[in-house]
């Protein structure tokens, strides 16, 4: 019954059968995945727990809960949960996969790349398509591992993909010829992330910009439909056209019936499914922009939009795509809805300098724990604040707390904060003086914010795109002093800071004056962004209508 979908049912029966035999752990079990199927996930978690304390050696049962603990994002008990189920049947690729997601929630990305590599020796293909696009979605953000790495694991998982997406000359589209008529060139972006508006300021503000005169945009949109409320400036000029129920050999129908000249993904591996779309090359320009923070390894991608922070020259060799460069940062943005007023600094009036960090717990590694618990073992009177979606469960947060306490810091020296409402969750930065920025994965959303809001960031110039976007924001917004060549430089800045008599003055000038800074500052000439995007967009269509759409012989980088 519960391999036929009749969960109710199961359900039903198995809870009677559990009840007859309360000390049967494999019953508990089954009962447990007859809840988990039916959605009722915390009930399946105690018809788990039931089961393991009556057999530790259930496989089912560990499995079970470990995958009820991750839907209820207790990420940290989901992973032990998993790393139990995977020694009792070490080779079983699907608890590879899930606990290689437990624990890249939890920041531990390099083991998780472990588990996700082992999955990938398996034979089932669609296990290896997951396992090597989990691979290939983490990996910019390990510590250990460099760019060479990075473009290898992404042409590795788009090789597989591109295989999946039976690209055959049958199944590719025939890209049309640019018009030779003067017509205005039509630009078609893809997301599945156009309602998120704290997300999408930088292709708000760029899209919001367009010369209608000179360009036609599309926008095609899985999931989430764009809005006012998200930041969409309506043009009764544009086409929005919704896709998310189409295949991706559907979508990219649509899109060359479109005639769509030049096509901008805006997701990245964010949604790797809709990468497959690309593949089928249903444009004659494919450019990545806003959500790479990579190579995508992907040959159908003419170019990704960078700038000189984020890809130096020397490391386009690390890229699939030729390099078109802006000239502020690549991530220029406005605020297009409600924030909060910046606040005084905290320290102004509690004495001491309370750092901040408002990323997502999967970019706190134990490589950024340790250099956190540096700063604060030299700086005794500081605190730190972290809050995201994962500290919303207390078995996350002590897993966070322990991994401080193993470097000496106290836990009241933490505050571990669930999240809010965007508008509330802005208000935290009221609490915070200065960011701590993670590495080797940036904030890029988070980066902004926090400067939107009064709060310096410090930041690393590190050794890859996504160790740079801070970068890249923080000197166009002209605080290039707030980048610190290297993680040892980065720490002494920190604990100067934060003994400094003078360092509360100087924030509370900072911030006082920080919007006005940025307005007038690259950070938020969404306008200037604008304009270098459609020369680049234009430049990109002239070359693939003297080449018949074919970009195989490329051209040099625009700097």
């Amino acid at each position: 019954m519960l391999l036929r979908g009749d969960h109710e049912r199961a359900r039903d029966i198995l809870s009677a059968a559990a009840e007859r035999e309360p000390e049967n752990g494999a019953l508990q079990a089954r009962y447990g995945d007859a809840l988990y199927q039916g959605e009722q996930i915390r009930e399946a978690r105690a018809a788990y727990r039931r089961a393991i304390a009556l057999d530790g050696g259930e496989f089912q049962a560990w499995y079970g809960c470990g995958a009820a603990e991750y839907a209820l994002e207790a990420f940290a008990a989901a992973g032990e949960c998993f790393h139990r189920a995977a020694e009792l049947a070490p080779s079983d690729a699907e608890v590879r996969i899930w606990l290689g997601k437990a624990l890249f929630e939890m920041g531990e990305v390099d083991a998780a790349i472990r588990e996700f590599e082992i999955a990938a020796n398996g034979k089932d293909r669609e296990t290896r398509w997951r396992a090597l696009c989990s691979i290939g979605l983490m990996i910019p953000g390990s510590p250990r591992h460099g760019n060479a790495e990075i473009l290898r694991a992404r042409k590795r998982w788009a090789e597989l993909a591109a295989k999946s997406e039976r690209m055959g000359r049958a199944s590719r589209m025939p890209a049309p010829r640019i018009a030779k008529a003067k017509r205005k060139l039509r630009i078609g972006y893809v997301s599945s992330y156009f309602h998120h508006r704290n997300w999408m300021k930088p292709v708000w503000s760029v899209i919001n910009n367009h010369n209608r005169r000179a360009f036609q945009i599309h926008l095609f949109a899985h999931g989430g439909m764009p809005s006012a409320e998200s930041g969409y400036e309506r043009n009764s000029e544009d086409t929005i056209h919704e896709i998310t129920n189409l295949s991706n050999a559907q979508a990219a129908r649509r899109i060359a019936a479109a005639g769509i000249d030049v096509l901008v993904d805006l997701n990245g591996y964010s949604d790797p499914l809709r990468l497959g779309m690309f593949m089928r090359k249903p444009a004659p320009v494919a450019v990545g922009w806003f959500n790479m923070f990579a190579t995508t390894g992907i040959r159908a991608f003419d170019y990704i939009v960078g700038d000189a922070s984020v890809i130096p020259p020397e490391e386009e060799r690390f890229y699939t795509e030729r390099v078109l460069r802006v000239s502020g940062t690549y991530l220029a943005f406005r605020v297009l809805y409600p924030v909060p007023p910046v606040a005084a600094p905290p320290c102004m009036t509690n004495g001491q300098i309370t750092f901040g960090c408002l990323a997502p717990q999967y970019k706190i590694t134990d490589e950024m724990i340790a250099t956190w618990a540096r700063i604060l073992k030299a700086a005794p009177a500081t605190g730190l604040l972290l809050k995201s979606q994962t500290l919303k469960d207390a078995g996350n947060r002590e897993t966070v707390h322990a991994r401080f306490t193993r470097h000496g810091i106290a836990s009241e020296r933490i505050a571990l904060e669930r999240p809010e409402e965007h508008y509330e969750f802005l208000r935290a930065y009221d609490r915070i003086d200065i960011a701590l920025d993670t590495f080797p994965y940036n904030g890029g959303t988070t980066t902004t914010e926090a400067l939107w809001q009064g709060v310096p960031v410090l930041a690393v110039d590190g050794d890859r795109w996504v160790s740079r976007t801070s970068k890249s924001l923080l000197l166009a917004a002209g605080l290039g002093d707030w980048v610190m060549p290297s993680n040892e430089a980065y720490v002494r800045r920190a604990i100067e800071l934060a003994n400094a008599r003078e360092t509360g003055a100087q924030l509370k000038q900072l911030r006082a004056g920080m919007r006005e800074r940025l307005v007038a500052s690259k950070a938020c000439d969404a306008a200037g962004l604008c304009r270098e995007l459609e020369e680049h967009y234009r430049r990109a269509a002239e070359i693939s209508g003297k080449r018949g759409g074919s970009l195989r012989s490329r051209p040099h980088s625009h700097h």
